[in-house]
């Protein structure tokens, strides 16, 4: 589809027509342009085309600058210091881009149809395991990429490597088998057990069999021999063990529900979905040479990764007793993704201190051919979530955090919130209580999202349901109210008028409102959805600054004055609710 050009692609267009005039070896040169906040924008292309045509950078840009014609464009271009270009743009330019913009439905996002395909991992749990804060980040950033990448354009396809396969299944398969009535699905009304339920089951069973394993010998004998059966692939013990895969779901289905978030279960494809494919990837990769027999294991080795003695630490695929380890699986999994998903982008969403470990494992892959100058793979690493003392974050016995409890302790702050401003909206109970799910999910979401990923961030709940401040809640607010005026615009109706001045905080707005494609386009080409939550706040703020000090309503504006300011909010809050959005946050109509 035909995009809508942006201020800055217009802008280009004029300086490259006048480079092309003025300079007509130069006409392929870029300018080199930029938002600043010296103008609208800064040009400093010349600078760089002055050392190549061994010209005076200052004579040349005034050159350029004479070669452009009037244009209802470009309001002023100033030549400053060694040659830069500093260019403001008409009020003109600016509505009549931004009603471009409006007429979109894509609110002048392209959408690319020849964008490749992406596998995205992230929201990996294991089975028979407690989600705790550990696991939010790569699902809460999973979620984000996946939707800002789909709205691009990129074909994506969800993977959750779940862990479901290991040792302790031995020792868990073999509790349950004698003591077949610890994994009953059905509460006493013979309905369905909860998430929370099911994780209770999961808990009690998996503290009941590791106190046998470890206090009675012959149990630990029938445990092991039961690992051996799983790996064989015996039908009695594979059938127990997709009963705690499929209880676990039911526990992991529930927590991602509470954070609003949409997993499928076919995209549920664990380390088990590759058991068949792991003989096969070590055979490949001995055959090619890329590993080799070391002490009975097979291993890759690196030139610039060696162990604390100087000694080189190979990855191990296969261990010297036959049994393989994670780079296995996930080799096999870069192999199905790649051959048969037809991947041209992997995108792991894991933790930092996993960084080498994956380092290894793609350099791998290179040298086996899977990856290549077509198809590449990233880590997108996160860091650690802390607590108020900047320390990771536990509870006060020192255990970590349960995933459920931080949520609902998030909804129960933002419900509160919600409360003291209820009356005066006059919501309901049931909003209120919907609300306080918005806003608390919401909440968390953007804390972790506005943080680059790389970094560690915070969990300080009181900051993260504030009014004030870079918060989620805060944009919620700007939305709601932004929807609260279209309530008292009467037969005031939202219409772009170009011709008219713009006040400066109307200015800001609309030129801050032209620069969201671009930064949707760096989010996905970068992985980076703290630059969308940065531009949002951003967006809020300057809304505030506009809604201070441009009247919409009252005192009552002349109507032309009045239609193109509820336009600048209609944007506005459209803008607002498809960030959000892509952010996977909500955006409630009242608040």
């Amino acid at each position: 589809m035909a995009s809508v050009p942006s201020l800055a692609s217009t802008v280009q267009q004029r300086l490259a027509d006048g480079l092309s005039a003025a300079l007509p070896d130069a006409a392929s040169a870029d300018p080199l342009l930029r938002r600043s906040d010296r103008a609208d924008f800064q040009a400093n292309g010349i600078l760089a085309l002055a050392k190549q045509l061994k010209g005076n950078p200052r004579e040349l840009a005034t050159k350029v600058v004479e070669a452009i014609p009037a244009n209802d464009v470009l309001k002023e271009i100033e030549v400053s210091g060694p040659g830069f270009l500093n260019i403001t743009v008409t009020d003109r330019a600016i509505v009549e881009t931004l009603a471009a913009r409006a007429a979109d439905a894509r609110l002048g996002v392209p959408f690319s149809e020849s964008a490749g395909t992406t596998v995205i991992d992230y929201a990996q749990p294991n089975v028979a395991k407690e989600m705790h804060v550990g696991h939010l980040r790569s699902a809460v950033i999973g979620a984000a990429m996946v939707e800002i990448l789909e709205f691009t354009g990129e074909t994506v396809v969800r993977r959750h490597h779940i862990g479901d396969w290991g040792t302790q299944f031995g020792m868990l398969i073999q509790y349950l088998i004698e003591h077949p009535h610890e994994l009953d699905h059905k509460a006493e009304d013979g309905a369905e057990v909860s998430g929370e339920e099911a994780m209770s089951n999961l808990n009690r069973l998996y503290k009941a069999s590791r106190a046998l394993f470890d206090s009675d010998e012959e149990f630990k004998t029938r445990a092991r021999a039961r690992v051996v059966d799983l790996q064989a692939g015996d039908e009695e013990t594979l059938a127990l063990w997709q009963r705690f895969v499929d209880e676990s779901k039911i526990y992991f289905y529930s927590v991602f529900d509470k954070l609003d978030m949409d997993i499928r279960d076919g995209d549920v494809v664990g380390e088990s979905g590759y058991n068949d494919m792991l003989t096969e990837t070590c055979r490949i990769l001995e055959e090619s040479g890329v590993a080799v027999r070391s002490e009975g294991a097979l291993c890759v080795f690196f030139d610039d990764v060696k162990g604390p003695d100087g000694n080189p630490t190979p990855l191990i695929v296969q261990k010297s007793d036959g049994g393989f380890g994670y780079a296995a699986t996930d080799l096999s999994a870069i192999r199905d993704r790649v051959q048969n998903l037809k991947a041209t982008s992997l995108l792991y969403v894991v933790d930092a201190r996993q960084s080498l470990h994956f380092k290894m494992v793609f350099e791998t892959a290179r040298r086996a051919g899977w990856l290549n100058d077509e198809v590449k793979a990233v880590q997108l690493a996160f860091g650690t979530v802390l607590g108020k003392d900047g320390k990771p974050f536990k509870t006060r016995e020192g255990e970590t955090v349960r995933l459920v409890d931080l949520l609902d302790e998030a909804v129960d702050r933002a419900t509160a919130v919600v409360r003291e401003k209820a009356e005066k909206v006059g919501l309901s109970e049931t909003e209120i209580v919907e609300n306080g799910q918005y806003v608390g999910i919401g909440a968390v979401k953007y804390a972790d999202l506005s943080t680059s990923a790389s970094r560690d961030y915070k969990f300080d709940l009181d900051q993260m349901v504030s009014l004030n401040g870079d918060t989620s809640v805060y944009l919620q607010y700007a939305y709601a109210r932004i929807k609260s005026i279209f309530g008292k615009a009467g037969d005031r109706t939202p219409a772009a008028h170009p011709e008219l001045e713009l006040a400066p905080a109307e200015r800001a707005l609309g030129l801050h409102l032209d620069r969201f494609a671009e930064t949707v386009s760096e989010a996905a080409t970068e992985y980076a959805p703290h630059k969308l939550t940065a531009y949002l706040y951003q967006l809020a703020s300057l809304y505030t600054t506009f809604y201070d000090q441009c009247p919409v309503i009252k005192p009552e504006p002349a109507q032309e004055v009045a239609e193109n300011r509820l336009f600048l909010c209609d944007l506005t809050a459209r803008t607002l609710h498809q960030g959000m959005a892509l952010l996977g946050i909500r955006t409630p109509e009242r608040l």
